[in-house]
C-alpha cells in the first residue's frame, strides 16, 4: 500500500522553481555583460591607409566639369527647294568654302516649270520689242502728218499775205483773199489738232510701254525665282569652314528649308562644360577657367551660364584666350577647372571621398599607439582637392581619409 508524501512533492516543486529562476538570472546577466562589452578593436594595415594632417592657411576653391569644344559660330545649311537627294558630294570633316556644293537634289517638275517660264519670258521680250516698233511707227506717222499740215499752213499764210497786198491794189479780188485766209485758218486748226494727237499718242505709247515692261519685269522676276530655286538644287556650304555633319541620305525626299548639314569655323572654338547643379550656383560670369584637352592646356573665362538644368547639370560656355592648343578641333572632349575664389586663414585637409561641402562626416583621428578614434567633423567650403574644417579637428591632427565604411560598427581601429 502506497503512502502519500505531500511534503515531498512540495519540495520538488520548490527545487524546480529555484533552478528555473536561477537559470533565468544567469542568462539575463550574461546578455547584459555581452551587451556592455565593447567589440574588439580591429587591426588595419597602416600602409594601405591614406593619412592626412590638418593644415592651416589658404587654398583655391575650384570646381571641375567635363565638356567638349564647339565652334563659336556654326551655319546650318538648308535646302531652298524640295526634291530627292541624288548625290552627297562632301562628307563630314572636309574643308569647304562658300561655293562648295555639298548635296545635289533632283526635282523634274521644278526643272520643267523653270524652262516654261524661261520661254514665256523670251516670248514677252519679243512681244515688247514688236510693240515698241509698232508704236514708234504710229508716232512717226502722226509726226509726218503734223509736218505736212504745218507745211500747207505756212504756204497758205504766204499766199494770204501776198493776196492781201494785191487785193488792196485791186489786182486780186477780196473774195479770193478771204478764201485763202479761210484755208489758212483751217490748216492752223489742223496743225493744233495734229499736235494734240501727237501728245496723246506719246502719252498712250508711254502708258502701254510701262504696262508691258511691268508685265515683262514680273515675268523676269518669276523666272529669276525659279532659276534660283533650280540653282538651289545644288546645295552649297555658304561659308568657309569644316563640314561637321550631313543630315540627309541619298534617295531621301526632303522639303524646302530642310536641314542638309552644318558648317563651322575650326579657328574659333569655345569650351562647353557641364557643371553639376549643386555646384553651378557658385559659378559667375568672368571667372577664370583652365581647359585641359588631354595633351595641352589653355586659359579661358566664363562667358555664359545656361539658366536651364538638364540631366542634373548646367551648361557653362568658356571663351578660350590666345591660340588654340595643338590638336584642338570641334567635339574634342575636354575638362574645365573653374577658379571660384581663394580661401585664406582656415583649417583644411585634403578632401576625402565623402567630403561634401557644408556637411558633417565621421573620420578616424590618430592618437597614441597608432590607435584611431572616430570623431565627427564639420566641413565648410570645399574645392576639388581640399575642404575647410569648421569643427571637430585641430591643427596638426592626423586623420584617415581612406574609405573606412567596412568599420562603421567600430569607434576605434588600430594601425599596424
Amino acid at each position: 500500500m502506497d503512502i502519500q508524501r505531500p511534503d515531498l512533492r512540495r519540495k520538488q516543486r520548490l527545487r524546480r522553481s529555484f533552478w528555473i529562476f536561477s537559470g533565468a538570472i544567469i542568462v539575463l546577466s550574461a546578455i547584459t555583460i555581452l551587451y556592455r562589452l565593447e567589440p574588439s578593436i580591429p587591426k588595419v594595415d597602416g600602409m594601405s591607409m591614406w593619412v592626412e594632417t590638418v593644415r592651416e592657411g589658404g587654398f583655391v576653391r575650384e570646381i571641375r566639369g567635363s565638356g567638349t569644344l564647339v565652334p563659336r559660330e556654326t551655319r546650318l545649311v538648308s535646302s531652298t527647294s524640295p526634291g530627292t537627294v541624288e548625290k552627297i558630294l562632301v562628307r563630314p570633316g572636309a574643308s569647304v568654302d562658300a561655293e562648295t556644293v555639298l548635296v545635289e537634289i533632283s526635282n523634274p517638275q521644278l526643272t520643267q516649270e523653270t524652262e516654261e517660264y524661261h520661254w514665256e519670258l523670251e516670248a514677252m521680250s519679243a512681244d515688247l520689242i514688236s510693240l515698241e516698233a509698232e508704236l514708234e511707227r504710229q508716232l512717226l506717222d502722226a509726226r509726218a502728218s503734223h509736218a505736212s499740215v504745218k507745211a500747207d499752213l505756212e504756204a497758205e499764210l504766204l499766199e494770204a499775205a501776198a493776196q492781201e497786198e494785191l487785193s488792196e491794189r485791186g489786182i486780186v479780188s477780196r473774195i479770193q483773199y478771204q478764201q485763202t485766209r479761210l484755208r489758212a485758218n483751217q490748216l492752223d486748226a489742223r496743225v493744233r489738232f495734229e499736235s494734240e494727237r501727237i501728245q496723246n499718242l506719246e502719252a498712250s505709247i508711254k502708258a502701254q510701254l510701262v504696262a508691258e515692261q511691268a508685265r515683262l519685269e514680273q515675268a523676269r522676276r518669276r523666272y529669276s525665282r525659279y532659276e534660283m530655286r533650280l540653282e538651289g538644287l545644288r546645295v552649297r556650304a555658304g561659308v568657309s569652314g569644316v563640314l561637321q555633319r550631313i543630315d540627309v541620305e541619298e534617295g531621301q525626299q526632303i522639303d524646302a528649308a530642310s536641314a542638309v548639314g552644318q558648317v563651322a569655323s575650326p579657328d574659333e572654338l569655345i569650351a562647353v562644360l557641364r557643371i553639376p547643379e549643386s555646384q553651378a550656383q557658385n559659378v559667375q560670369l568672368g571667372l577664370g577657367v583652365n581647359i585641359d584637352t588631354g595633351n595641352a592646356e589653355a586659359e579661358g573665362r566664363v562667358t555664359r551660364i545656361d539658366p536651364a538644368v538638364v540631366g542634373g547639370t548646367v551648361q557653362v560656355d568658356v571663351e578660350i584666350f590666345g591660340e588654340l592648343p595643338s590638336g584642338a578641333r570641334p567635339d574634342l572632349s575636354v575638362t574645365g577647372t573653374i577658379q571660384l575664389e581663394r580661401v585664406e586663414n582656415v583649417l583644411y585637409i585634403s578632401r576625402p571621398p565623402s567630403g561634401q561641402p557644408e556637411s558633417t562626416i565621421s573620420l578616424f583621428r590618430l592618437g597614441e599607439n597608432d590607435e584611431a578614434e572616430r570623431v565627427a567633423v564639420k566641413l565648410g567650403r570645399a574645392s576639388i582637392g581640399e575642404v575647410e574644417i569648421l569643427s571637430g579637428l585641430e591643427l596638426g591632427d592626423r586623420v584617415i581619409l581612406s574609405n573606412t565604411s567596412q568599420w562603421d560598427d567600430h569607434n576605434r581601429i588600430r594601425l599596424y
